[in-house]
C-alpha cells in the first residue's frame, strides 16, 4: 500500500519535530508547513486528499472551495473545538472535518493553577516582588475548600477539573446536559448564584456563544471569580470587563478571549494591541491573562500530532473500503 501524504498546516517548530518522528511509523509523509492553510498556499496541498489544521486561524469559506477544487476530501484540526471552521458549509462541499483528543490533564491541571493563583492574589504579589516590594498584600487568599466551585461543562476536561477539585475538598457543583460525574448538579443559572468561582469547559457553538452573558453575570455572587480556559466567546467580555472594573466581581484568569486572533500567538512587544478589553482586563490587578497556552504540554502536544494522524488514516481507509 501507499504511504499516505499529508499536508500540514500551521505547523509550529515543536509540531514539525513531533510529526516528522510520529510519520513514519504509521507510514505518512507529511508535507509541513509553518503558515495557516490560505488561499494562497492551496497548491501545497495538491495530491494529499487529508490535510491537518491548525486552531489559532479562522480558515475561511473561499479557503474550503479552493481546497475542494484541489482535491482535498478531508480535514483534520488539532484542536478539540472546531470553531474556527464552518464545518457543515465544509461538508456541503465535500469535506469531512473531525477534530482529535488530548491529554485532558493538560487543560486540567492548568485551570486548578489559575484558581489558586486568583484566589492567593498572586498576580499582585508577583508584580510587587518584582519591584522588591517584600511586603504582604492587603487583602488575604482564600483556601479552595472554603469555596463553592461551579464546573460549566464536564466532558474529558471538566470531569478532569472536578476530580481534581475533591482532591482539595472543595464542594463542587456542576452544569451540563449529560451529567458524569459525581458533582452535584444544577440547573446554569442556580449554580452561577451558587457558586464562588465559575469554570468554563463547554465547547463554543451557537447555543453557548455568551454563555456567560450580562444578565448571567450579574447573577453571579458579589467577588465570585471566573475561569476560562475554553473559549473565549463563551462570556459577554464586555460585561466581563465592566462587573471586574465596578469590583463586583473578586477577579478573573483567562487563557482564552475574545478577539484573540492576531494577538495571541504572536509577539507584540513593539507594536500596541488593538483589543481594548484585553488592555482594560490586563490593567486590573486581579486579572490573570495567559495567551491560549492551557493545552501547551509535552504530552499533549504527542497526542494532537499522533491523533491527527491517526485520523487521518482513518478516514483514507474508510474511503478506501467504499471504493
Amino acid at each position: 500500500m501507499l504511504a499516505l501524504g499529508i499536508t500540514v498546516y500551521g505547523c509550529g517548530r515543536d509540531e514539525a519535530v513531533s510529526f516528522r518522528e510520529l510519520a513514519p511509523r504509521f507510514g505518512v509523509i507529511p508535507t509541513i508547513i509553518e503558515s495557516p492553510v490560505s488561499e494562497d498556499n492551496i497548491d501545497l496541498s495538491f495530491g494529499n486528499r487529508c490535510i491537518s489544521v491548525d486552531h489559532k486561524t479562522r480558515i475561511t469559506d473561499s479557503t474550503l472551495r479552493a481546497l475542494s477544487k484541489a482535491g482535498v476530501v478531508y480535514i483534520s484540526t488539532r484542536s478539540v473545538g472546531c470553531n474556527h471552521i464552518d464545518v457543515e458549509y465544509a461538508n456541503s462541499i465535500g469535506i469531512s472535518v473531525e477534530t482529535i483528543a488530548y491529554s485532558p490533564d493538560s487543560v486540567a491541571d492548568y485551570t486548578l493553577m489559575l484558581m489558586l493563583m486568583a484566589v492567593r492574589n498572586a498576580k499582585s504579589s508577583v508584580l510587587r516582588v518584582a519591584e522588591h516590594d517584600y511586603r504582604l498584600g492587603e487583602v488575604r487568599g482564600r483556601e479552595l475548600r472554603d469555596l463553592t466551585i461551579g464546573v460549566i461543562g464536564t466532558g474529558r476536561i471538566g470531569s478532569a477539573v472536578v476530580d481534581r477539585l475533591h482532591g482539595f475538598g472543595a464542594q463542587v457543583l456542576a452544569y451540563d446536559n449529560h451529567p458524569r460525574t459525581s458533582a452535584d448538579y444544577l440547573p446554569l443559572d442556580e449554580l452561577l448564584q451558587c457558586s464562588d468561582i465559575i469554570t468554563l469547559h463547554t465547547p463554543l457553538d451557537a447555543s453557548t456563544h455568551h454563555l456567560l452573558n450580562r444578565r448571567r453575570i450579574a447573577a453571579l455572587r458579589p467577588g465570585a471569580v471566573v475561569i476560562n480556559t475554553g473559549r473565549g466567546p463563551l462570556i459577554d467580555t464586555e460585561a466581563l470587563v465592566a462587573a471586574l472594573e465596578n469590583g463586583r466581581l473578586g477577579g478573573a484568569a483567562l487563557d482564552v478571549l475574545e478577539g484573540e486572533e492576531g494577538i495571541f500567538y504572536t509577539d507584540c512587544t513593539a507594536k500596541p494591541v488593538e483589543n481594548e478589553q484585553l488592555r482594560r482586563l490586563q490593567r486590573l490587578p486581579q486579572v490573570l491573562i495567559s495567551p491560549h497556552t492551557a493545552y501547551y504540554t509535552e504530552h499533549a502536544l504527542s497526542d494532537t500530532v499522533e491523533n491527527s494522524i491517526i485520523n487521518c488514516l482513518k478516514f483514507a481507509g474508510r474511503k478506501q473500503h467504499w471504493i
